[in-house]
Parts: C-alpha cells; sequence; structure tokens
C-alpha cells in the first residue's frame, strides 16, 4: 500500500504544480498516470507545441513545460505510479480514501485530487471515407516532431488555437502550409487569427475559408486531397493532411465514482475546488464551473486554492498562513518565521 498526503490523478501539467504548492505547506504527493511518462497531453501529444500564456514564458514548448514543472516539484521527493489507471475508490473509516489501479497498485490517501486533464481521449476524426488508409501515411492527428514537416507540403484543417498555433509554427518550416476552416471566423486567439492573416498576406500560409476537405487521394501514401469551397472542388497537392477538431474526452472508470459529473466534466465548488464528496477535489480542465476556463494556467490557481483546503482537511486546528514566495522566510506552521523552502531560497537568490 503506497500511502501520501495528497494522491494526485493526473500527471500533467496541473497534477505536477500541485506537487509544488504542496510541498510549500509540508504536504507529500503521489500521482498517478496512465501514461508511461509525466506531462499528459504536453508529453504525449505535442511535446514540440510552442505555449504562449504561462507568465514569464513569452513562449514555452510543451515538453520543456513539463520538465520545468518536474524539476520544480523535485524537491518535493513525489512518488509516481505510471503506466496505471485509477479505477476504483474506497472510502475507510478514517475518513481517508484507496485508489486502486487497472494493475492493482494500491494508493492510500485523506486527500484525492483529480487532475485528468480531459481524461481518456481521441481525436475528433472528420467524416471522410478512406481517411483510416491514410493515417500514419499522411494523415496525423497529433504533431509530436515538426522536423517531419520540413520540407513538406502541408494542410491542417481546424478552427481553434492548435490549427492557428501549428500553421504559424509550420510556416517557417513546411515548404508550403495550408490552412482550411469551415467558416470565415475562428475560435482561437484573436492574436493568433491575426498573425495568420498576416502570414497569408506574405504568401507563407495559405488561407481557405470558408470551405472543407472531403476526399483523400493517393497510392501508398496521401500525394493529394479534395478541398470544397462555395460548391466547388479543388484538388490540392499535399504530403500531409492534419485535422486539429479537438479530443472527444472521456472520464473513464472515476465516472463511476459517484462524483457529479456534468458535460462529462467533474463539477466543483469554486471555492476550493471540491467535489460532491468531500476530500475529493478536481483540478485542470477535468472540472466544471459557471465560467471554466481550459487553460493550464487556471489549472495552476485551480492546484494552489486546493492545496490550501487540503492541509486545513488534514492539519484541523492548525493555522499555517502562506501569504508571499517572494520573501526570505514565509510563516511556520506554529506561527513562527521559518526559512523558506528550498525553491524559495533559489527564487530569491
Amino acid at each position: 500500500m503506497i500511502k501520501t498526503d495528497i494522491l494526485i490523478i493526473g500527471a500533467g501539467p496541473t497534477g505536477l504544480f500541485t506537487v509544488f504548492e504542496a510541498g510549500l505547506l509540508k504536504l507529500k504527493c503521489h500521482l498517478i498516470d496512465a501514461l508511461p511518462q509525466p506531462g499528459g497531453q504536453c508529453s504525449e501529444l505535442y511535446p514540440k507545441k510552442p505555449i504562449y500564456d504561462i507568465p514569464g514564458f513569452p513562449e514555452v514548448l510543451a515538453g520543456d513545460l513539463t520538465k520545468n514543472l518536474l524539476e520544480q516539484g523535485k524537491q518535493f521527493k513525489p512518488g509516481f505510479t505510471l503506466g496505471e489507471r485509477a479505477d476504483t475508490i474506497e472510502k475507510l473509516d478514517d475518513g481517508s480514501f484507496v485508489v486502486t489501479t487497472n494493475k492493482g497498485t494500491k494508493h492510500q490517501a485523506p486527500i484525492v485530487a483529480i487532475a485528468g486533464g480531459l481524461g481518456s481521449f481521441e481525436p475528433r476524426k472528420p467524416l471522410i471515407d478512406n481517411i483510416a488508409h491514410y493515417e500514419d501515411k499522411g494523415v496525423e492527428y497529433f504533431i509530436k516532431d515538426p522536423e517531419k514537416y520540413r520540407g513538406k507540403k502541408v494542410v491542417i484543417s481546424g478552427g481553434g488555437d492548435s490549427a492557428l498555433d501549428w500553421s504559424i509554427f509550420l510556416a517557417d518550416i513546411a515548404e508550403e502550409v495550408t490552412l482550411v476552416h469551415r467558416r470565415n471566423e475562428f475560435r482561437g486567439a484573436l492574436d493568433s487569427v491575426e498573425k495568420v492573416k498576416e502570414l497569408k498576406l506574405l504568401g507563407k500560409i495559405n488561407l481557405i475559408t470558408p470551405a472543407e476537405v472531403t476526399a483523400l487521394h493517393g497510392n501508398e501514401s496521401l500525394e493529394a486531397l479534395t478541398i470544397v469551397q462555395e460548391g466547388e472542388n479543388i484538388l490540392l497537392e499535399a504530403d500531409h493532411f492534419i485535422p486539429l477538431f479537438g479530443l472527444s474526452p472521456k472520464l473513464g472508470p472515476i465516472a463511476d465514482w459517484g462524483l457529479e459529473i456534468e458535460k462529462n466534466a467533474i463539477k466543483v465548488d469554486t471555492l476550493d475546488y471540491q467535489t460532491n464528496i468531500p476530500g475529493i477535489f478536481a483540478i485542470g480542465d477535468v472540472n466544471t464551473y459557471e465560467g471554466k476556463l481550459k487553460l493550464i494556467l487556471c489549472g495552476f490557481h485551480e492546484a494552489t486554492l486546493m492545496c490550501q483546503s487540503a492541509y486545513k482537511i488534514i492539519n484541523p486546528g492548525k493555522k499555517y498562513v502562506l501569504k508571499y514566495t517572494t520573501v526570505s522566510g514565509i510563516n511556520g506552521f506554529d506561527g513562527t518565521r521559518k526559512e523558506a523552502p528550498k525553491a524559495v531560497v533559489q527564487a530569491i537568490n
């Protein structure tokens, strides 16, 4: 039996940052993730994707963000159970929880923090008859290594942030980038939309809207595709077709834990992101509440407030106030002045 203070289900960015915030409060963490390595989608789906909305980083690759978060939390010595899925949960008489994985590994903790991102996920695929034939032969749903597209003709389809960001990024790598979207308006960040329009004017991106890819052509691998725009067929040469329509999330076994679910997400109280079951929290993309934004930085905020509440549950009656992490010391558990944790000292010096 693995015992810890906070059992984190999901080792994506939000789960990894929870390790640091809990460590500041002298709480130990153990993480469970079905993937074989930490980082969640940032490691598994798009390690080379640039992320632009992390405070203090004008741009950081998803894989580098994972490395930085692991380094930040390393001093607090978290435990990991990787390559195993959290399957069942049981509440013991003492109020703690036992979570068992699909491989039978048992974990016990007074606090469970579900940080499973979108849960288990599959890409949303366009309805093109022969698309399965070209999967891994020119059709990809995720971009792991942008160098794969160097000097190639790439068609990206979609209207969200991923489609916009990758179109911008690959404009300097691929021989030709074409962005196809079924509407004239995009769902992504306004700044990204403006950048795509600028690159179109510079001749670095072909923008075809409103339009839709309807057919794929080629022998052993993708060679061309058909785009329908305003009733007319356009035959376009292409080495790669990347439809970025988002992911179809599934909570998996967690959906059977008695939690209040709304639209495939876990409802929480925004006071501390606790679920309808006391002691079980949900943070990051896996939760839902009025005004929810599925951003990594919002997950960091939720993790911070969750850890404060977890401390009070684990240490009833004890007072601990952490107001700032930019001073040379922080208030200790007994109210006296203590040395700051290593991470804080490093930040100061």
